[in-house]
């Protein structure tokens, strides 16, 4: 009867050692373009493949306190939740456009993030705003919607500094026409700061396509990715005490990849502890240091749009066109 006992209590345990190594596809490569890429990145480092079958995934965000990733599929105007042990399910419908019709093929909420309140911060694209939800019950509020009272294009991307102000790009992507849609209301494809206060400033006025954005460890430096094809690059900005942007400096070339044929452009970036980036881009991710050598890249064999660090810190969750991916590193995000 002991023995009885004992190899059910063996099998239970070793049911639940394969539940919590659960395997998943795997898809794309690393490749090491630098030596000190080891560090970052295993050589057994696999990408899985979590979830797919979707239009346009995008702007991915872990959120800690409840061990999930959030993702939005921009053209569908949902936000998905996925996680371990429930796997995929629509988290908020419609997500970036609430009004009548259908306002484009890019209507839906596309960067994410949660703030230092615990809410939800969504670009919204149909609806051409910066959206705030609390997660914890209750409805969204504008952030904001205009500059100089002319309405957004459709906000793409957004990073909160660690004084509580945003900062978001701006490009057309999510208007019906584009860069020639008749209801564009501002000439700049700008990059904007919300204050505290709710005031909105324009602090880079003079790019043509700003994407993905982020702020190294200190605060200090802000990097904004363009995802202009005859310009691709990441720049990087100074931010001083009053939260200003100062001048900027090219810190990566990716245009000779666009034009040897690597699909895709720098779209949606994170950094490391160690102030790294890791910026989608042609070809998959780009991985860079902070002064913008090439330490090594995820080779998708799809468009890659945005990353997020999850679960500890140490993973990185992509999103890749129709899939959401995910690949451990040895590091960790900033400010994990």
């Amino acid at each position: 009867m002991k023995l009885r006992y004992l190899a059910i209590f063996f099998l239970l345990i070793n049911s639940q050692i394969s539940f919590a190594q659960k395997s998943y596809p795997t898809m794309g490569r690393v490749i090491y373009e630098d030596a000190a890429f080891e560090k970052l990145l295993s050589k057994d480092a696999k990408i899985e493949v979590l979830a797919s079958g979707f239009e346009w995934s995008e702007g991915p965000v872990w959120v800690k306190d409840s061990s999930f990733l959030l993702f939005s599929d921009v053209p569908k105007n949902k936000v998905y939740k996925w996680d371990e042990k429930s796997g995929l399910s629509v988290f908020l419908e419609p997500s970036g456009y609430t009004g009548r019709g259908v306002y484009s093929d890019e209507q839906g909420s596309n960067g994410l993030i949660i703030d230092s309140k615990g809410r939800l911060v969504s670009c919204e694209h149909g609806d051409r705003r910066i959206s705030a939800l609390p997660l914890k019950g209750g409805g969204k509020i504008t952030l904001a919607d205009n500059f100089e009272g002319k309405r957004f294009n459709s906000p793409n991307d957004v990073a909160e500094h660690s004084n509580g102000s945003y900062y978001f790009t701006d490009p057309p992507y999510g208007m019906a026409k584009k860069h020639q849609d008749p209801n564009r209301e501002t000439d700049k494809f700008g990059v904007y700061r919300i204050a505290k206060d709710g005031k909105v400033s324009l602090q880079i006025p003079d790019l043509t396509r700003p994407n993905g954005l982020a702020f190294s460890p200190d605060g200090k430096m802000l990097y904004v990715a363009q995802s202009d094809p005859e310009k691709a690059v990441i720049m990087a900005y100074n931010v001083d005490e009053g939260g200003n942007v100062g001048k900027g400096k090219l810190i990566f070339d990716a245009t000779p990849m666009v034009k040897a044929g690597k699909a895709g452009l720098p779209d949606g970036l994170k950094i490391d502890k160690d102030g790294n980036l890791w910026s989608s881009g042609p070809g998959g991710m780009l991985i860079l240091t902070p002064a913008g050598k090439l330490l090594g890249r995820l080779e998708m064999g799809e468009l890659t749009s945005n990353c997020a660090w999850g679960n500890d810190g140490s993973t990185l969750y992509m999103t890749v066109d129709g899939y959401i991916c995910r690949i451990k590193t040895n590091t960790k995000g900033a400010g994990w």
